[in-house]
């Protein structure tokens, strides 16, 4: 005779517990497909709404960033006597501060440019003859349009980059590949064009002006070495911090004669913009999930009612309170979770559809999916504890009686 005392429960393996979980959602499928489809229009819908405005939020960052968001001029203050001088290495000092990513340094030469040694040599046309450093062009975002910039083997010669608007002035619209490059005379020197620059809209002084090297305006125009105008890019964040310590940094005798651009306005409006983006992740990803998630609770908490009569005829053949819970719970976890792929995938392609509608750089936070994966697995246990309690707390009798 077996004495109710050596009766134990038998233990599911994980397994067994996982396909007792898929045994409603094999019976039922239409049910379970539709509200798998809940679930992941939610996450369709969270990918979504942190997708498509990350993507804008990047299409207009660019833009901003454009306009200088990360830029700053630095130069002497004008009329002092004697004449502020910076010292020739000036961009080096601003590049070792840390969070400068790039510095760069032009000097005004005080030299005449004309087109021919016939014109007028009084006549400089309006234009400036800057020295500059080979690493100017990205302190000020700029593109060549025409030829190449000076390089390492060239600005130690006379050779010159002309602004888009000195080009046009000086009747040299662009370079010809195989034909003699023109030259231009500067002062007594005739100098070789190598290039012809675009507009530099972050930096209009330089499109009326003549490039040349800090070596050859050294040697041939008599240039002192003293760079006016010190060009630093440095991460955005960081920017006012930057602009704060730069006069220091780069007279630190006398700081208070070396003037900082202040940083752009379109900074201000960028983080605006990103502040204002944030909030309405925060906000649009909430309600998807919620309406999600009571999709989910609402189902399993019908198909507890539904499925009384399966639930008592387990638990008259022996199967334990915690058991049933489980299999209810994990049938809950797992159809959250097609739900949550689903979604996921398909607000991923959405996502991509849209931007490059748009012609926006496709943007997919990934904190965005995780959160998706992670609150499909949450939702599931949410979601299907009270049915999961209600289905094991279940009398076999009364189940059964409501067959």
């Amino acid at each position: 005779m077996i004495h109710p005392t050596d009766i134990r429960p038998v233990r599911l393996a994980p397994s067994d517990v996982l396909r007792l979980g898929l045994l409603g959602l094999r019976t039922r499928r239409m049910r379970a497909a539709l509200s798998a489809l809940g679930i992941s229009i939610g996450i369709a819908t969270l990918v979504l709404v942190t997708g498509i405005p990350a993507s804008s939020q990047k299409h207009l960052d660019e833009q901003l960033s454009a306009l200088g968001t990360n830029m700053l001029r630095a130069q002497p203050q004008a009329d002092q006597k004697p004449p502020v001088l910076l010292p020739e290495q000036a961009h080096r000092m601003a590049a070792r501060i840390r969070p400068v990513t790039e510095a760069s340094a032009v000097a005004n030469t005080h030299a005449l440019v004309r087109r021919s040694d016939r014109t007028d040599p009084n006549d400089g046309l309006g234009l400036s003859v800057l020295a500059a450093r080979t690493n100017l062009l990205p302190a000020v975002s700029g593109t060549v349009r025409s030829g190449r910039f000076l390089d390492a083997s060239t600005s130690s010669f006379p050779t010159a980059v002309l602004g888009y608007q000195a080009a046009a002035r000086l009747g040299i619209p662009r370079l010809v590949h195989g034909r003699q490059p023109p030259q231009v005379l500067i002062d007594d020197r005739w100098f070789t064009v190598v290039g012809i620059l675009d507009r530099m809209p972050l930096a209009p002084e330089l499109d009326r002006s003549v490039l040349v090297g800090w070596q050859a305006a050294k040697s041939a125009l008599g240039f002192d070495g003293h760079p006016t105008v010190i060009y630093v890019k440095a991460e955005e964040d960081s920017i006012e911090d930057v602009s704060a310590v730069l006069p220091d940094t780069l007279y630190p005798q006398l700081p208070g004669l070396v003037q900082v651009s202040r940083p752009s306005d379109a900074l201000l409006a960028k983080r605006a913009t990103r502040t204002t983006f944030s909030a309405l992740f925060l906000g649009l990803a909430g309600v998807a999930l919620l309406v999600g998630g009571i999709g989910v609770a609402n189902t399993m908490y019908i198909s507890v009612l539904e499925r009384r009569t399966e639930i008592g005829l387990r638990r008259a053949l022996g199967a334990g309170r915690g058991q049933i819970r489980a299999q209810f719970l994990t049938e809950s976890v797992v159809l959250s979770t097609l739900g949550g792929v689903a979604g996921t995938v398909l607000g991923v392609l959405a996502t991509l559809g849209y931007a490059t509608y748009q012609g926006w750089p496709t943007v997919i936070p990934l904190p965005a999916l995780a959160l998706g994966t992670a609150s499909t697995v949450l939702i599931g246990v949410v979601a299907g504890v009270y049915p999961s309690i209600r289905a094991s707390r279940l009398p076999p009798t009364e189940a059964l009686a409501a067959a």
